[in-house]
């Protein structure tokens, strides 16, 4: 079986078995784990941030950015396809009350002109105001669309006049960062939380950590209790992800190659597929994935005429071009 829905459904390697078997632990709700320390320390100075926090979800991590920067009634702002939005079940009203407002950007792609229109900071006792702005690189459903960095400092600057925060969702900052060639403290830089994810691309089993300044760390760590998510000898896990930062980023190139091409393959746009992530526009997305199952190819949709192919560490070259022979009949005739 060739599984194409994600990148979170690799497996640990044997030597990432090897490093959790054998990671130092301790209390982590008490801070006593060493092995999440280190992982929290080590991924706040890759992104240029004074501290991290270990969390189980991807999902988690954004919701306990936003809770930093947005109070109840107040709105977020982003793109319709946004992962907070889209994919996070509403999480940001259930949990933190926080209202959303949306534009929508092709393939995910950030304007900070859609931006401007869309804020409302200090809107008065009868509209609500725009606390934050939520910038989401890669952007899952754009495509794996790396945003231009000089669209973000504009968004950034756009922030700072108006006394907006900004939340970067950097699931797959570390695809940016190698498609790019851009340093992962340049892609970091100028927002005030941060997520990324480890269990995407990276290859291990779980978990995701959010960095800020160490003031909003210490009050998400409260929160991250309070959605009843801290962990006790949680140093297993996070062993994992640091042997996937040291392992696992470079890599990330032969995933991009692969999905390039599957682009091809498919006769989808090659100037949209930058990262590892193909998204092809069909007739009956549900029907395509159940066939392409049939034959031994997992893919996903995600609506009615969409459907995404996720390369990644467990799908190699032959694996690729096995998944390009079941899909291409199905998809052009």
């Amino acid at each position: 079986m060739v599984d194409l829905r994600s990148d979170t459904v690799t497996r640990p390697s044997q030597a990432m078995r090897q490093a959790m078997a054998e990671a130092e632990v301790g209390d982590d709700v008490y801070g006593d784990d060493p092995s999440v320390n280190a992982l929290e320390a080590e991924v706040a100075r890759l992104l240029g941030h004074q501290a991290g926090l270990f969390v189980p979800s991807g999902s988690l991590s954004n919701q306990l950015g936003l809770r930093l920067l947005v109070k109840p009634g107040q709105e977020l702002v982003c793109d319709d396809t946004a992962h907070v939005v889209r994919a996070e079940l509403g999480a940001a009203a259930v949990f933190s009350g926080i209202t959303t407002r949306t534009w929508h950007a092709e393939r995910g792609l950030l304007d900070p002109a859609d931006v401007a229109n869309r804020i409302t900071p200090n809107a008065g006792p009868y509209l609500v105001s725009t606390a934050a702005i939520a910038v989401e690189n890669t952007h899952n459903f754009g495509g794996g669309t790396v945003q231009p960095v000089k669209a973000i400092r504009e968004v950034q600057q756009l922030g700072r006049e108006h006394g907006l925060a900004l939340h970067l969702d950097g699931a797959r900052l570390w695809n940016a960062h190698v498609a790019s060639g851009t340093a992962l403290d340049e892609l970091a830089a100028g927002f005030d939380t941060v997520s990324v994810c480890l269990s995407k691309g990276l290859g291990a089993p779980v978990g995701s950590v959010l960095v800020s300044d160490a003031a909003r760390i210490a009050k998400a760590r409260i929160w991250r209790k309070r959605y009843g998510a801290g962990m006790r000898q949680a140093g297993i896990l996070a062993a994992a992800g640091s042997f996937a930062l040291q392992h696992n980023i470079k890599r990330l190139a032969d995933d991009h190659a692969r999905a390039a091409y599957l682009a091809g393959e498919l006769s989808a746009d090659p100037g949209t597929t930058e990262t590892n992530i193909v998204v092809l526009r069909v007739p009956d997305a549900a029907a395509v994935a159940a066939q392409a199952r049939e034959h031994g190819v997992l893919v996903s949709a995600l609506g009615p005429a969409f459907l995404r192919l996720v390369t990644h560490l467990d799908v190699d070259d032959a694996a690729v071009e096995r998944a390009a022979e079941v899909l291409r009949p199905l998809i052009l005739g």
